[in-house]
């Protein structure tokens, strides 16, 4: 039975998802697994860093009364490798052998790097060629203070930060749980993965896809399903993982005809976002609410289902986890003609250089709802803007540059 829709506009259906109220949830984890993850709490320094005098480089530590009338002679009185302290008192005219990182005697002042030096052969001298403009010591608290903030709230944590964190001795930190994410492919046309290929058959590359899509977001796909155009089976499969998602992504069974499956659970919805967005490809997008949980309902057409998940659920999981969208809205400039019309707002999968200040951006290839060739090698997206006449070349377009795609 054919549904009529309200179609609006991509930014509506943008703002729609965006006003959406969240609850994150936190969970400790080792910070050693904590890479990309996102902080929910400060994490703070438990004490100074470094929390001794440490030597900058490998040469020989001196007392400030001593800093003067180069070239001179020292006695050599030990040695302090990496690891190691000296807990004997400097005398004037005294010196000791001192490694990178190893901990400065407390009298000493300053290390001369040791290219300016001039060992004795039995190493128990030193002729100091001259002094140091620096201390070449790095003081106690220089990187942080006992108390000082590491790592910032919502912020995500890299190997560096993990460096950071372990050298404090934290072994774990509080984290922003990543959305737990159901996928649900529809559709009798669908192949089992192994199976040959038939005549009106296709395998299910919107599922591979979008699992990869969300994992590199930062969500978590732990629930998979191909599923036939089966009004029942589809109903059973969604009220299940609705109880226990926070984000339910499906693909097919949104059309406008007698397997509109999915739009009918979308109509009888706690809250129906849209069911039609005024766009090329994918029109028949449509998002809903139910017990909470947030279903996205993308088209079965590969690149209509791409275009979707970086239009509408991408900045969602991001938001879960308290991060902007790591997609970059710039204008553009159509650098290629494209001249067919449209009664919506067309999303071309293209292709872009930076020149000369511009995003020079470049339609790459097809624009078929139903295309997956250009999937791997589009790394942006141009709005062509609904009208009766074809675009100018070199007009401004808005664009939307990939995450992981330039």
């Amino acid at each position: 039975m054919l549904t009529r829709r309200t179609p609006i506009s991509i930014p509506d259906a943008q703002a729609k998802i965006a006003n959406l109220p969240l609850k994150p949830q936190t969970e400790i984890i080792p910070t050693i697994e904590a890479n990309h993850r996102v902080l929910a709490k400060p994490a703070l320094a438990s004490y100074d860093y470094p929390h001794f005098r440490r030597s900058g480089m490998d040469g020989y530590a001196i007392l400030a009364e001593d800093d003067h009338d180069f070239p001179r002679e020292f006695k050599v009185v030990g040695e302090v490798p990496a690891g190691a302290t000296w807990d004997q008192p400097l005398e004037p005219g005294t010196t000791v052998r001192i490694m990178t990182g190893a901990a400065v005697p407390t009298e000493a002042s300053k290390v001369i790097r040791i290219e300016k030096t001039r060992p004795s052969k039995d190493g128990k001298t030193v002729r100091m060629l001259t002094t140091e403009s620096h201390s070449n010591i790095t003081e106690i608290g220089t990187d942080f203070h006992a108390g000082d903030e590491v790592l910032a709230a919502n912020q995500e944590i890299n190997p560096g930060g993990i460096a950071a964190l372990t050298a404090f001795g934290v072994e774990q930190v509080t984290v922003y749980q990543q959305p737990r994410i159901a996928i649900l492919a529809t559709g009798s046309e669908l192949l089992q993965p192994g199976k040959p290929i038939e005549t009106g058959k296709i395998y299910n590359s919107n599922g591979p896809m979008l699992k990869r899509l969300v994992e590199e977001t930062g969500g978590i796909v732990d629930f998979e399903a191909q599923l036939p155009d089966e009004p029942e089976q589809l109903k059973d499969a969604l009220e299940k993982v609705i109880q226990t998602h926070e984000i339910v992504i499906t693909d097919g069974g949104v059309s406008v005809g007698d397997y509109d499956f999915i739009g009918d659970a979308a109509r009888q919805a706690d809250n129906l976002l849209f069911n039609k967005v005024k766009q090329r490809p994918g029109s028949v997008t449509t998002a809903f609410v139910q017990d909470g949980t947030f279903v996205m309902a993308l088209s079965g057409n590969p690149g209509a289902c791409f275009v979707g998940f970086y239009l509408y659920v991408e900045p969602l999981i991001r938001r879960y986890q308290h991060r902007p969208s790591r997609i970059k809205e710039v204008k553009g400039i159509l650098a290629k003609p494209y001249t067919k019309t449209n009664g919506y707002d067309r999303v071309l999968r293209c292709t872009y250089e930076f020149k000369d200040g511009q995003f020079l951006v470049y339609p790459n290839g097809t624009d078929r709802s139903g295309s997956l060739a250009n999937l791997q090698t589009t790394t942006c997206f141009c709005v062509i803007p609904h009208s009766e006449k074809p675009i100018a070349l070199n007009a401004e377009v808005t664009t939307w540059l990939l995450p992981f795609k330039s």
